[in-house]
């Protein structure tokens, strides 16, 4: 298993694919390990996909005495580009945190960027999404893995989705599966969305931008990530109205998977 010490902390990662680099980041979980089929169909035919454990999460090690901060997040995934040697990435950042940690590698390592997109995100935490983050991780403690799990799936797809596919979505294999058990490893990486902040500081990424705002998002939504787009100079935003706060169906995927590869391209 390739795991480096990065950042004082072992950093499970790994490399799928040939050609220009990309780094891609999703939320409370990871694409690694049996969650490949989450990353947009034919990436890994096309480009060298460059994924990774979050402390705590998985095969990644943290350490507790280290405050939680996006930007601790951040550091460990510019740690990892620097020790594979990369430069000019393309930056994937997708339903939360993952996004996040993009802005920040834009912002405090310009040299890193060539693209950024962005879905499901924030550049400053209002009372209403610190109240879901909160709630989210209040409920994992207090009710259990469980709980949390179907809270947040209810929140995260459209109902004719949910009612569709919930047995796949809830139970041992189904979605932010590698939080069970892992209270603590939650609660940082909310603790460090929480934290988050790049507002005021957007205005320095140069990379290309392409901001997707979800029009039915009821956790990141337009509101949420807007000000992202209206923030980094010469960004583009495009507004799907059927989407919800994950990428989900056949369709949508399909329709993910052409604009992504548009938008690599095109840089």
């Amino acid at each position: 298993m390739p795991t480096a010490h990065i950042n004082h902390h072992d950093m499970y990662y790994e490399i799928l694919g040939k050609g220009e680099p990309i780094l891609c980041m999703g939320g409370w979980g990871t694409f690694c390990h049996d969650n490949h089929h989450h990353l947009a169909r034919g990436l890994t035919d096309r480009y060298q996909v460059i994924i990774f454990d979050y402390r705590g999460i998985c095969d990644s090690t943290d350490n507790l005495t280290v405050p939680p901060r996006m930007a601790l997040h951040a550091d460990d995934a510019i740690g990892l580009l620097d020790h594979l040697g990369v430069r000019n990435v393309h930056l994937v950042g997708l339903v939360g945190m993952g996004a996040c940690v993009a802005q920040e590698i834009a912002i405090c390592r310009p040299d890193l960027a060539r693209s950024m997109l962005n879905t499901g995100a924030w550049c400053e935490v209002d009372l209403f999404l610190r109240g879901q983050l909160e709630m989210f991780r209040d409920i994992h403690r207090d009710a259990g893995f469980a709980a949390f799990q179907k809270l947040v799936t209810l929140m995260s797809f459209t109902p004719e989705y949910y009612i569709e596919n919930h047995e796949k979505l809830l139970g041992p294999q189904g979605g932010w599966k590698e939080l069970n058990g892992r209270y603590i490893a939650h609660a940082r990486l909310v603790d460090a969305c929480l934290g988050f902040e790049s507002k005021s500081r957007l205005h320095g990424v140069r990379c290309p931008t392409l901001v997707i705002h979800a029009a039915l998002d009821i956790v990141t939504s337009p509101r949420t990530t807007v000000p992202i787009e209206k923030a980094i100079p010469g960004a583009i935003g495009e507004t799907w109205d059927d989407l919800a706060h994950v990428v989900a169906g056949k369709s949508q995927k399909i329709r993910f998977c052409n604009r992504l590869f548009d938008w690599l391209d095109e840089h």
